[in-house]
């Protein structure tokens, strides 16, 4: 009897041990999709696949290298698709000398263009109310942000990177 009562025993736990290092899997497998974008930028690091800085991304294709706040070092940049991912690390607005605001959710994506920047999710501007930018072109020393409407902003003043100011929500 005892002999038994053994077998199942260790039955049983191996099945229950087995079931927990699958958990252990699963529960790796949502961390690093949680924090794809870091690891992704941390993988090319090792690699050796260096990512210029993301002001100088957007000077190589014509746009203001202050339209993001200064803590968005993080992006993912698809030459092929023309996709940019830019990682924020927390909800946030920065404030600009002609007094416009822009606030931004912790992953903000578009299609990077020479001079514009389209289809963006997850940028706001303060227009009476918050209004989604939906894209942002340059032209000479103009920038055009569509949010509903296309409205100019002197191109001087976003181009200097400033700090964002935390915010509750986006």
């Amino acid at each position: 009897m005892d002999q038994i009562l053994n077998k199942v025993g260790s039955y049983w736990f191996s099945q229950k041990a087995n079931k927990e290092i699958d958990s252990v899997g699963d529960d790796i497998n949502s961390l690093s999709t949680s924090i794809e974008g870091g690891a992704k930028w941390l993988v090319n690091k090792l690699k050796g696949k260096m990512q210029k800085p993301l002001p100088e991304l957007l000077k190589e294709y014509n746009l203001a290298v202050g339209i993001f706040p200064r803590d968005a070092t993080n992006y993912e940049f698809n030459e092929e698709t023309k996709k940019l991912t830019v990682f924020i690390p927390s909800v946030c607005e920065v404030g600009y000398r002609d007094s416009s605001v822009l606030r931004f959710s912790t992953i903000v994506t578009g299609y990077l263009e020479k001079g514009k920047l389209a289809d963006i999710e997850g940028m706001k501007t303060k227009v009476v109310i918050w209004v989604k930018v939906t894209a942002i072109s340059a032209e000479g020393s103009k920038l055009y942000f569509t949010a509903g409407m296309k409205k100019s902003r002197s191109r001087g003043v976003y181009e200097v990177v400033r700090d964002g100011v935390c915010v509750d929500k986006f």
